[in-house]
């Protein structure tokens, strides 16, 4: 039997056996209130969930102030028109908050945990002692951020989307061999919101059986059926993003749940526990089941460029070596591949560069 027990102000082991673990996601639907944050750890609790997830990043550690062609955001009706650090400025949730976002949750009996999006924004949380990690689906073939968490020793729970077998087996391989002594793998469609045809749910029970993990998912749908029709298919983790209303706007309150609709979903994943199939047709549930399927699905490849990849932060002569201080990993994915950062640390240009350019292989001094 695979389980995981979470340490910490608040106790919880997930995994065969065991109740579903359900995660509410806040994400930016807080809209830079505090106010707003406190709001939603609070529906949470009452809702039902077990544990509040939020974002750490800024948008200097996530993406580059530049506004051209590749940071202009033209995916998702609600943020074209952005550049991803205009985007990213209103989605954060500020640091100075988490600390007091943490104690609020906790004392409302959620674990409290995060995903970060750079090496600084780990050290940040390891001073917070958050319990857990999460890597959200973008950040999965973030090499250097993977060996980061895994050195923390802590359980880490990966999002898959966009992922391709090989790019989950070299996360969990990442992970583990950094120190990581257990990984959680949910499925994940990235396209917000998700539609049921996208769905295949059927993915699930292959990654636990692919890759040995506790399996889940993380739905950016906006129905409750989708999660309950997923624990048939043997998830032990259920994330969903939480917003108070969707009235209220925000870049991710077209694939959020209202708090009555999240206590709906819980009791959804309740009752499927206890074998009640959803109160959908056959059809239905088959269209969501579909198949096991992994790598950019209809509708998810556009999204891609919401991964990172290298980038010459500082001007660089032809013939100067790449280093730490002109080379970062950060959104979108124009460039190589984060797994090649260490690679290409300590090589020469191929010719002068300014910032703002994507590394890519013929930039590169052979």
């Amino acid at each position: 039997m695979k389980t995981f027990s979470i340490k910490g102000k608040i106790e919880k082991t997930v995994g065969e056996g065991q109740p579903v673990f359900i995660i509410a996601e806040m994400s930016g639907n807080h809209h830079q209130s505090f106010e707003k944050a406190i709001e939603i750890i609070d529906a949470a609790a009452e809702a039902g969930a077990d544990a509040i997830k939020i974002q750490t990043y800024t948008p200097d550690t996530i993406t580059l102030k530049c506004e051209s062609e590749p940071f202009q955001v033209k995916v998702n009706e609600a943020w074209r028109g952005e550049t991803l650090y205009s985007l990213y400025e209103k989605a954060h949730t500020p640091w100075e908050w988490q600390a007091k976002l943490k104690e609020r949750a906790e004392s409302k009996g959620l674990v409290f945990f995060s995903a970060p999006f750079d090496i600084t924004a780990v050290d940040f949380l390891e001073e917070l002692d958050i319990p857990i990690y999460k890597i959200a689906s973008f950040e999965i073939g973030h090499v250097p951020l993977l060996e980061k968490v895994g050195k923390t020793g802590k359980l880490v729970i990966v999002s898959s989307g966009l992922a391709t077998e090989k790019e989950i087996a070299l996360a969990i391989k990442t992970l583990k061999e950094a120190g990581c002594p257990e990984v959680a793998v949910l499925h994940c469609v990235v396209s917000y919101p998700a539609k049921p045809k996208q769905m295949n749910l059927a993915t699930i029970a292959d990654i636990e059986k692919k890759f040995d993990v506790i399996p889940g998912f993380s739905d950016h749908s906006l129905e409750t059926e989708a999660t309950a029709i997923a624990i048939s298919q043997g998830a032990k983790i259920i994330e969903k993003h939480l917003i108070i209303s969707r009235d209220e706007g925000g870049p991710d309150a077209g694939f959020s749940l209202e708090p009555a609709e999240f206590k709906e979903m819980v009791e959804a994943v309740r009752a499927a526990e206890k074998g009640k199939k959803p109160d959908l047709k056959e059809t239905e549930i088959e269209k969501r089941l579909g198949k096991a399927c992994y790598g950019p699905r209809k509708g998810e490849a556009e999204n891609k460029i919401f991964r990172p990849s290298i980038w010459v932060v500082k001007e660089v002569a032809e013939g100067e070596t790449f280093t730490e201080e002109n080379l970062i990993v950060r959104r979108p994915g124009n460039g190589l591949e984060p797994k090649h950062y260490k690679e290409v640390l300590g090589k020469k240009a191929a010719k002068a560069l300014k910032k703002c350019t994507p590394l890519e292989e013929d930039l590169v001094q052979k």
